[in-house]
């Protein structure tokens, strides 16, 4: 850890009262120390990170983490706060923040790193001389393992010795331990992974049971030894990204929960693990098995259980959005490049493998457009395959491709690629259990489910779903055709509602997926809807950074500092760059920035505005159809956003306990009530 942490990443006395202001204060030392280029951008990263989950610990821990491409060495970052701050933990506010930063291409040494000390703070021994410590240089050498700290025998991991028999005391008087094998993961597999791992490992010892931990983190994963699955007695899995390569466990006890889980409580984990081996009960573990119930706020439950079906459902859907996408981006931008070279009639032109002039412009545009169109012709064999794959992983590839590429032949289009994947997954997660004999299940995966799955794919596609699905589509597509006045004006301002109600969760993410969706066969009222999206997602951070820079008063130092990443944020449609604004005052915040993008949502599509392109925000203006009107409606969204947000911001501030609310706000600089 020598390079990870020095003594000018260390502060003894943070004074920061928000976890934005600690992981700011943090970062200003990293990048003092020119670890991190660009301070705006990496807490815009540790922001997103932390909307995904909170990162608060039990036991007054706070480890704010992420990836990010603007970190160009891995890097440790130390502040004990006095007061505490709240970081999400169910038992309180924390006094101990470590800040990680790795780089966007961090290799598997500085993982390696990282994860150990996410390990060490799982020894009370460790985060006591933490606390205990007045010297920010002996603090760092801690930190780093080159101070000694009291603590038991290794074998024990800050357990005490009489909490309960060693497996191999256990085993020496004759009697085999109870076996656990365990799966940990978190979204960026930096810290709770280990995490998870070390707690389990140590609740495991102090109970007599032998557990080993298999950790998915971000630097890929070494698979536990087969014998060492078929041995054991019963399955923990804390994650919360999905398993990988599930079907190992099938026929094992299974306890499925959150990461948080596995930290907090691993002693209920492994009684509970126990009591379902002894009750016999077998989990029926498929690749589409991936919820769980964690006990401690996570959603979702195990794969078993329907109740959380439509949550599952999102996932599967959004999976094949997501990876749908970069071919609508090149697609689309190389199409929309052609247009704006050659016009719209370089649609019709010949084939540029049988005709192409080196020095001719309209050459160049056909074989951008060609090329464009090529990237098109994959979007629903990718959006049903990738579906598929989220459902019931590679062996359903197949099927969901050749199911996509038959909604192509039956003019069924986005809704019929939506429909295949469904199928094709569902049908892969029906073979799947289905018992088969041991010699037979190497080649199910790769020839007898790709086989029989897109026969039945086919036949449902081609006979039965195919062609009612064509015609829905021919309806929705007449529908956004025929879109105009009133009727485009409620569209747009329902999208733009949508698009700003939860800036990058699960409303947001379904108008982009209809946005997107209509790309896969792109028509003027889907290249109007397009258009709408991205106008009123841009509203937000862009709204945010305009009311930081004409009443700076009414915010706090370090909202002012994120007002002015939010500029960027919100001219390259990054949504996101207004949640650490939304988190802080949501009442008045969210509804202000809805209200600015349903005016964005309206005007853009009463303007008639339209896109090709999926991404990109002010960067993309040249290839929208009615340009300027588009840029208009995104500044009278802002406006209005802004507006309203300082109207309810400085109400605030004038009320007669305004000044008791500045201080209470946490804020790491002073304040001035304003009156309205």
């Amino acid at each position: 850890m020598s390079e990870l942490i020095t003594a000018e990443l260390v502060d003894l006395d943070l004074s920061a009262a928000t976890k934005d202001a600690a992981a700011r204060s943090l970062a200003e030392r990293m990048v003092a120390a020119h670890r991190v280029t660009d301070i705006d951008g990496f807490l815009a990263d540790v922001a997103a990170r932390e909307a995904q989950m909170p990162t608060g610990l039990d036991g007054g821990i706070g480890i704010p983490h992420c990836r990010s491409e603007h970190v160009n060495a891995p890097t440790l970052a130390f502040g004990r706060s006095a007061a505490g701050i709240d970081f999400g933990a169910a038992d309180g506010p924390a006094d101990l923040i470590f800040l990680i930063a790795a780089p966007a291409g961090a290799d598997d040494d500085h993982l390696t790193i990282l994860s150990g000390l996410a390990r060490r703070l799982m020894a009370p021994e460790f985060t006591a001389a933490l606390r205990a410590g007045t010297d920010p240089a002996a603090v760092a050498a801690l930190i780093r393992g080159e101070e000694p700290v009291e603590e038991p025998a290794p074998e024990a991991e800050g357990t005490e010795p009489e909490a309960g028999p060693e497996p191999e005391a256990v085993e020496a008087a004759g009697s085999v331990p109870f076996r656990i094998v365990a799966v940990t993961s978190c979204p960026t597999g930096i810290a709770h992974t280990y995490m998870a791992a070390e707690s389990l490992a140590a609740a495991g010892r102090a109970e007599g049971v032998e557990v080993t931990v298999e950790t998915q983190g971000s630097g890929g994963f070494k698979k536990l030894d087969p014998a060492v699955i078929a041995a054991a007695d019963a399955v923990i899995w804390a994650h919360d990204v999905e398993v990988r390569e599930k079907t190992r466990f099938r026929g094992k006890p299974l306890v499925d929960v959150g990461v948080k889980a596995g930290i907090n409580r691993p002693a209920e984990l492994i009684a509970e693990a126990r009591r379902k081996a002894e009750r016999g009960e077998i989990a029926a573990v498929s690749e589409a098995d991936g919820g769980k119930d964690s006990g401690d706020g996570e959603a979702g439950r195990s794969g078993t259980d329907h109740a959380h079906f439509g949550v599952r459902l999102r996932t599967y859907l959004m999976s094949g959005v997501s990876y749908m996408v970069p071919f609508v981006a090149a697609g689309g931008l190389l199409i929309a490049l052609s247009f704006a070279i050659g016009g719209y009639e370089i649609a019709s032109a010949k084939s540029v493998a049988d005709h192409f002039v080196w020095g001719e412009a309209d050459s160049w545009a056909a074989l951008l457009n060609q090329i464009g169109s090529a990237a098109f012709a994959f979007l629903v064999p990718v959006l049903a395959g990738y579906i598929a794959y989220g459902m019931a992983d590679r062996p359903a590839l197949v099927p969901g491709f050749v199911g996509g590429s038959i909604a192509l032949t039956v003019n069924a289009g986005f809704l019929g690629g939506l429909v295949a994947g469904l199928l094709a997954g569902a049908v892969v997660m029906a073979i799947q259990r289905v018992p088969v004999h041991a010699t037979l299940r190497g080649i199910m995966p790769v020839l007898v489910i790709p086989l029989i799955a897109s026969a039945v794919v086919g036949i449902l596609m081609f006979i039965v779903v195919g062609k009612p699905i064509a015609s829905l589509q021919n309806a929705l597509t007449d529908w956004l055709n025929g879109l105009s006045g009133s009727n485009a004006v409620i569209l747009g301002v329902v999208l733009g509602l949508m698009m700003c109600f939860d800036m990058g969760g699960p409303l947001n993410k379904v108008a982009y997926a209809f946005a997107v969706g209509g790309l896969a066969d792109p028509t003027d009222g889907s290249l109007k809807v397009m258009a709408a999206v991205m106008a009123a997602g841009m509203v937000p951070p862009l709204a945010m950074a305009l009311a930081t820079t004409v009443r700076k008063k009414l915010f706090t130092k370090t909202e002012r500092e994120n007002g002015r990443a939010a500029w960027v944020l919100g001219a390259s449609f990054i949504t996101e760059g207004a949640i650490p604004f939304a988190a802080a005052d949501p009442l008045r915040v969210i509804p202000s920035v809805m209200a600015g993008g349903a005016v964005t949502g309206a005007l853009s599509m009463a303007f008639g505005a339209t896109l090709r392109a999926p991404h990109g925000g002010v960067f993309v203006v040249p290839l929208i159809g009615e340009p300027f009107l588009y840029l208009l409606a995104i500044a009278a969204g802002t406006l209005v956003a802004t507006a309203l947000v300082v109207l309810l911001k400085g109400a605030r501030r004038a009320a007669p306990d305004a000044a008791g609310e500045a201080g209470a706000t946490g804020s790491d600089d002073s304040r001035v009530t304003v009156a309205a």
